[in-house]
């Protein structure tokens, strides 16, 4: 087996080539007013927000950003009356595309489906083979890929865990199935899975202890394992350790692996990073010397492609806010489009007191550094960017330029990596960004807090970071989600664990909360979205929640957070799949609808907002996904996306 040696990579200078007028929003999103709007049952005028000014704005057209290149992700979910055959429609496909269903060689839509993209054939059995061809301008175009048969309702996918061991101190393990993300590793435009294993043993940065491996597998769909990888003694286990980002960052269909690494990590061909014999972790477990790795692999192979230096180092680990080594080894990663057109990867340390966060290229099979954003800097100190991070983040193009912005917490990184605002409300476990409230130009921000003194929740402007409204202070609001989840009020719904209502988009109370603070799904044949939490899917009513679906045979991850493996548009038409593991860690077990609907939108893999979401998913606290765009009752029509494909 071969060994890489220590890397190194030069930085790519820093200089105003970097920095960029404001332009434009995109076509279908109107710009922001300025100023802000204080609302609801709190008011934030007395709120110290410290937003950095916009320039001006100047027209542009809009830039058509990378995506992939997908089949149609053909499914059959099989019912007692019949099967629902669904499909992808492309952001590639014509707006006027229409469709024929077929079940073997036969036709079964009598004329061309043209206002969705799902057809039930009643009385379909379990085993039916089906296809779909588009028809542009009246011709027929070639079968799509056969559907994938989900004939229980749900589609299992073979998986094998790790053995187990016992890390020192005699702490004996096994592997559960945590966190996966998606990608097309191998350029078939079928999308995979790359699945995360973390050992029982696995710690809170809080806890000391010794841990088990982190392994990670790049999976197809029929379970076929494409590769594994040990991340080995000196990548601590836990939810804060290892980020990974599943990702087509060079465009050449095929998505990479990134994540961060250690000496001893062993890739999916065997050989190992840096050496195989060091042994870094201290007394208490945690690893606070040695060399550390941001690493990219091919996707297809799990080879590893090129190792560098992290970016930060941990430097003095009492500069982070503690000596045993919790604050420290606060990892967040996402995914963003910093230039318009193609992405870039992110990578972060730290969100309680310092944060750095670096933006890398990944090009010609070579790392290079875009920025490095780190608000002990002489240009951020004393700025209010210290401790506003979160246990995730977000990726948004939230001014409207055609470029993402990273937001953090309670402050936002502007493309070219330079503070765009901060509230200075401080750290919280919990944000969503979208355009929640459709009837307001732009897109929204709402978050809980983790400080008493601090408002429980609130909403802001995400371009600004001004407030909307805000909930009393007074707790540690641990929880906090915002989506359309209840036709009677217009646009988005908020609520969170330390407040006693459902609040409108506006910030007024509207009677019950919900039944649980978790993730969400499009799951009914409304654009409505659904409560997902645990192993279940429920129908917000305002006397009670309505039951949908309950996994069977499955477990949720993450302890208390009771998260699912992965949840979203996956397969199918736009709606959202839910991934669970099976209780005795065998399979990964896949829910998709088997409710019809007349909405048609563009595949949500295709909307890069949304996309950026998957892949930021298995950060940390695992948030829930949101389109660019308003999804819910009375909803206008969906945009199409500009993108191109590899």
């Amino acid at each position: 087996m071969g060994a890489f040696p220590h890397p190194h990579a030069p930085e790519a200078p820093v200089t105003d080539s970097h920095r960029r007028p404001r332009t434009a929003p995109r076509p279908w999103r109107t710009p922001h007013r300025t100023g802000s709007r204080f609302l609801g049952c709190v008011s934030a005028a007395a709120l110290a927000v410290s937003a950095l000014v916009a320039l001006p704005q100047s027209a542009h057209a809009a830039t058509a950003r990378q995506v992939e290149k997908l089949d149609r992700g053909l499914t059959s979910v099989h019912t007692s009356s019949g099967n629902l055959v669904s499909w992808r429609w492309l952001a590639t496909d014509p707006n006027d595309v229409s469709f024929n269903v077929y079940r073997g060689g036969t036709r079964i839509n009598s004329s061309p489906v043209t206002s969705s993209t799902n057809y039930f054939d009643p009385g379909g059995a379990d085993s039916a083979d089906y296809t779909v061809r588009a028809v542009v301008d009246g011709g027929e175009q070639a079968a799509s890929k056969p559907a994938v048969q989900f004939r229980t309702g749900h589609k299992d996918v073979p998986i094998s865990p790790p053995a187990g061991g016992t890390a020192p101190g005699n702490s004996a393990y096994t592997y559960d199935a945590n966190d996966a993300s998606v990608g097309d590793l191998d350029g078939d435009g079928a999308l995979d899975l790359v699945l995360k294993w973390q050992p029982t043993n696995a710690k809170d940065n809080s806890q000391s202890g010794y841990t088990g491996n982190t392994i990670v597998d790049g999976i197809k769909l029929d379970g076929t394992r494409l590769w594994r990888i040990d991340l080995g003694r000196n990548i601590r286990s836990g939810a804060h350790y290892t980020q990974f980002q599943v990702y087509d960052y060079d465009g050449d269909g095929k998505a990479e692996v990134a994540m961060k690494t250690a000496d001893g990590t062993r890739d999916g061909t065997g050989a190992v990073i840096g050496s195989s014999s060091a042994d870094h972790r201290n007394s208490s477990g945690y690893v606070l010397s040695g060399p550390e790795y941001l690493t990219m692999f091919n996707g297809q192979t799990g080879k590893a492609m090129q190792s560098i230096d992290y970016v930060p180092g941990r430097g003095t680990v009492s500069s982070w806010g503690d000596s045993y080594g919790n604050r420290v080894d606060r990892f967040l990663a996402g995914t963003a489009y910093l230039d318009g057109a193609r992405p870039s990867l992110i990578m972060a340390r730290g969100y309680y007191t310092r944060t750095v966060i670096a933006a890398w290229d990944w090009r010609g099979g070579a790392f290079t550094r875009r920025w490095t954003f780190d608000t002990t800097s002489s240009t951020n100190s004393g700025k209010g960017y210290d401790g506003q991070g979160n246990h995730s983040l977000s990726v948004a193009d939230v001014d409207a330029d055609g470029k993402d912005e990273i937001v953090y917490g309670a402050m936002t990184v502007d493309d070219n990596g330079s503070g765009l605002w901060t509230t200075r409300l401080g750290h919280g476990d919990a944000g969503h960004v979208g355009d929640l409230n459709p009837s307001r130009p732009g897109l929204e921000y709402f978050k809980v807090s983790e400080d008493s003194g601090k408002p429980g929740s609130w909403m802001a402007d995400a371009r600004t970071g001004a407030q909307l409204w805000q909930t009393a202070s007074g707790s540690d609001n641990g929880r906090g989600v915002a989506a359309d989840i209840y036709a009677g009020s217009a646009g988005a719904e908020a609520w969170s664990a330390s407040d006693t209502t459902l609040r409108s988009v506006t910030g007024a109370s509207l009677g019950r909360e919900p039944s649980s603070i978790n993730f969400l799904s499009w799951w009914d044949g409304d654009p409505v979205r659904e409560l997902l939490d645990g192993t279940r899917i429920d129908k917000y009513g305002t006397s009670g929640d309505t039951r949908l679906l309950t996994g069977s045979g499955v477990a949720s991850n993450n302890g208390t957070k009771s998260t699912p493996v992965l949840s979203g548009d996956l397969l199918g038409d736009w709606r959202e799949e839910v991934v669970w593991r099976t209780s005795d860690n065998k399979a990964l077990r896949i829910y998709s609808t088997p409710s019809q609907t007349n909405t048609k939108i563009t595949t949500l893999l295709h909307d890069t907002q949304y996309r950026t979401a998957l892949a930021w998913q298995n950060t940390a606290y695992n948030q829930p996904p949101h389109p660019s765009f308003f999804i819910g009752n009375a909803m206008p029509t969906a945009p199409r996306p500009t993108v191109y494909t590899p």
